[in-house]
């Protein structure tokens, strides 16, 4: 089963709907989740499962937007100088970077929970 996710109703604080049938915004733009780091709190973990015995370390539970994590991303892989990639809502970094992973994103001001 897929976590891909479809988002169908936005509020936009008076009760009205800001999204057309499709999921896009009404005004053609697409709308994101605003990431303030201070109200977000990121699990870390380590996977091994599935992956031919390469182990990564995973950045889960991010807000939904992209736009915003695919330059932390590269900041990332650029502080710990290894490949990572952002799949649905969690970032993949290769090999064990937890420590480096954990003070690159409480520098940035997220709380950070997991191994």
């Amino acid at each position: 089963m897929s976590d891909d996710f479809k988002l169908v109703y936005c509020d936009d604080g008076k009760g009205g709907n800001l999204l057309d049938k499709k999921g896009n915004a009404k005004n053609g733009k697409k709308t994101f989740v605003e990431v303030n780091p201070n109200d977000h709190c990121l699990k870390l973990r380590i996977e091994k499962k599935g992956r031919g015995g390469k182990t990564v370390s995973v950045i889960d539970e991010l807000p939904h937007n992209p736009e915003y994590f695919k330059t932390i991303l590269k900041e990332l892989k650029r502080y710990c100088g290894t490949g990572g990639t952002l799949k649905d809502s969690q970032i993949e970094m290769q090999g064990v970077q937890l420590d480096k992973i954990r003070t690159f994103l409480e520098k940035k001001g997220f709380k950070v929970k997991g191994s």
